[in-house]
């Protein structure tokens, strides 16, 4: 699937070299659309939301597996109980 402008998606952070914070998914919204670098994975420009602040890139590659730290991906979709 494509991504458009205004879409909300997760991103994964980088978290620090000695382990002390891991990588965390935020909520993001896709600001730009860049090109597709491989069949299926694009790179977007995203504002991110954290718990601290806003950050802004013009440039995150597409992991569909959701653990690579600097990614995007589309939210997990889960099952309702009701």
């Amino acid at each position: 699937m494509k991504p458009t402008i205004g879409r909300l998606v997760h991103y994964v952070s980088h978290g620090t070299p000695d382990g002390k914070y891991d990588r965390e998914h935020r909520a993001a919204i896709v600001t730009k659309v860049g090109g597709e670098y491989k069949p299926g994975y694009w790179s977007v420009g995203l504002a991110v939301l954290s718990p601290t602040g806003l950050f802004f890139d013009l440039s995150i590659p597409y992991e569909p597996t959701g653990y690579e730290g600097g990614s995007w991906h589309w939210p997990e979709r889960e099952d309702s109980d009701g």
